[in-house]
């Protein structure tokens, strides 16, 4: 089996609330997807896509992804796209750097060989773990009362797990983290989430404001230094997601204790092969981890959906299902979400079709 064609799209995601609000006044209304079709000489093709989160909240943005893909294409015409790993290894030699312009191709890779076999990709990551997979809600940053009734409104469809976007000014940081955890029963799970917004000062201040409360602390600062040290001047369970990149940088955190969950984004890590790589590190060395990605859509989805639902259940912190926050879906076939829970697809691969008529006609083609 051999690449034959590499097909790119673009389809604007509007979101269902309106706009995306987090740290630093930084928000989205319509998310700018790609997604990637790579057909083979068998008849086979499969689908990924890659939806960075605007072009201010990780070194990606949407015309790079598509940019990037234009350069790489060319090298991986002729290559076996179930040989994933040996793939990666041409994608790295053939583009430094630039790991979420691969994601979308690794991905689709993975459909091709989910298809190729027969098997939902659930099956190929290791295994169906428990009866679904629980997700989280993001809630926008807004005044501390709006935030309390967005709570309100999604655990009333099931949610149990929130994820606050906080990293503005600490005093109204302290109380939306307050009003929302006191509203909640013990067993609902609280993320205060502040992408990087708060200076380490602040961020030291808000921690010990809200010492007293059952709140999980997740990436205070901008660089790793600063983060390790609000860690240790925190009682609170600590997540790290924009400082770790790569293996080497979770390796770093591992050893230096400076994390009880990791946030793994598959296009942030590059894609699903090496989400697995440390996906499968952090089971063995005791991590539990929310597996997820920048943003995206149906295709996204299904794919988060395979890779949570092949994790051992202990380990398994909390995902997220894209294809609820935006009014577009690009595919069928993707998992729902039933009472704040998704299953992974039985069907092969990802287990989607994408939508065409949403795709609309390519952006461009590569061709052996």
């Amino acid at each position: 089996m051999r690449i034959e064609r590499i097909i790119v799209y673009r389809v604007e995601l509007p979101l269902v609330e309106g706009s995306y609000k987090w740290s630093g006044g930084k928000s989205v209304s319509v998310f700018d997807s790609t997604v990637i079709a790579v057909e083979t000489d068998s008849g086979i093709t499969g689908y990924g896509e890659v939806c960075p989160l605007g072009p201010f909240y990780l070194p990606a943005y949407a015309e790079g992804v598509r940019a990037g893909v234009r350069e790489l294409a060319p090298h991986l015409l002729g290559y076996d796209p179930r040989e994933l790993h040996k793939l990666n290894r041409r994608m790295d030699a053939a583009l430094k750097g630039h790991p979420y312009v691969k994601s979308g191709i690794d991905m689709a890779c993975w459909d091709v060989l989910g298809k190729a076999t027969g098997l939902p990709l659930v099956i190929l990551f290791g295994g169906r773990c428990g009866d679904n997979v629980q997700l989280y809600r993001a809630i926008s940053q807004q005044a501390p009362e709006d935030m309390a009734a967005n709570v309100a409104g999604y655990r009333s469809q099931g949610y149990r797990r929130f994820q606050l976007k906080v990293g503005g000014d600490p005093n109204i940081d302290i109380q939306r983290i307050r009003e929302v955890r006191e509203m909640l029963p013990p067993s609902d799970r609280l993320v205060a989430d502040a992408n990087t917004g708060w200076t380490q000062h602040e961020a030291i201040r808000v921690v010990r404001a809200v010492s007293d409360l059952d709140v999980y602390i997740e990436q205070p600062c901008l660089n790793y230094e600063e983060c390790l040290a609000v860690r240790r001047a925190s009682n609170h369970p600590f997540i790290l997601d924009e400082n770790i990149d790569g293996l080497d940088m979770f390796l770093r955190a591992k050893s230096d204790l400076a994390m009880d969950v990791v946030n793994l984004k598959i296009s942030k890590l590059g894609g699903l092969t090496k989400t697995l790589q440390i996906r499968d590190l952090c089971v063995q060395m005791g991590i539990a981890m929310t597996l997820e990605d920048s943003w995206g859509g149906s295709i996204i989805t299904a794919a988060i959906a395979h890779l949570a639902h092949s994790t051992p259940e202990e380990f398994r912190f909390s995902s997220t299902d894209f294809n609820s926050y935006v009014t577009v879906s690009n595919a069928l076939g993707a998992p729902m979400r039933i009472d704040g829970t998704m299953e992974a697809s039985s069907q092969p691969g990802l287990g989607i079709e994408p939508r065409m008529e949403v795709l609309g006609e390519p952006v461009f083609t590569i061709s052996r």
